[in-house]
């Protein structure tokens, strides 16, 4: 004989109009995420501005559904800015797969555009990830610094392992890694607000220029290939 337990557990898992609870909320919760994307991306001080009543009008879903998925928007606007992290280390690290055997150039060249390409598809996201999600909260903004430090970590071992196999330089490399991500955060997003008349591409070539000029060249010789 079924618990209490047991049959509330059946009923939530059963399908209803074919799609299972399980289905039905995960359909929910995307549809609360991109509602966020458009309003906390809409402009400057979107998030703050924004409400949980609007967040539901948008995703024409109930303040009901919505604290059974969130806690409130400031968790709304954690996921989204982990969201945009976790597509951008994926894409990088797919398209890395494909150019192990290149020079530190052509891999250079391979990640940032695969970063530029995720980052820049969505201007909304660009703004959530690099402005809406600043100075919130102690607990955001450590949330915001501990990603910044992981693409900081992820580039200083790919310069490290670099030197180790002779192609740059030996030397500490973090504290010009911390100044390029930030460089490259802040021209992604002036290029997505419409501040840097340039294309895409023409973005990245610069980015590229910069990074190799913080290389080291291998020891007798006069630049990095």
């Amino acid at each position: 004989m079924l618990s209490d337990e047991a049959r509330d557990g059946r009923r939530a898992s059963r399908a209803y109009g074919g799609k299972s609870a399980e289905q039905r909320r995960a359909e929910r919760r995307r549809r609360f995420l991109e509602a966020a994307v458009e309003l906390f991306g809409a402009g400057p001080g979107a998030y703050r501005a924004a409400s949980v009543a609007t967040l539901c009008a948008r995703a024409d879903l109930s303040t009901r559904q919505f604290y059974e998925e969130f806690r409130n928007l400031e968790e709304v606007l954690a996921v989204l800015h982990g969201h945009v992290q976790k597509a951008a280390q994926a894409a990088i690290v797919e398209a890395l797969a494909t150019a192990t055997e290149g020079s530190v150039r052509e891999r250079a060249d391979t990640a940032f555009r695969a970063y530029a390409r995720v980052l820049t598809a969505n201007p909304h996201l660009v703004r959530i990830a690099f402005v809406e999600v600043t100075g919130v909260s102690p607990e955001l903004e450590k949330q915001r610094l501990e990603a910044r430090k992981g693409w900081v970590d992820l580039l200083v071992a790919a310069l490290d392992q670099a030197a180790a196999h002779g192609e740059i330089g030996a030397r500490d490399y973090r504290i010009a890694a911390q100044g390029f991500v930030a460089a490259v955060n802040g021209l992604l997003y002036d290029w997505t607000a419409g501040y840097v008349d340039a294309s895409l591409d023409t973005i990245v070539d610069e980015l590229l220029l910069m990074f190799m000029g913080l290389l080291q060249p291998p020891e007798g010789k006069d630049r990095v290939a």
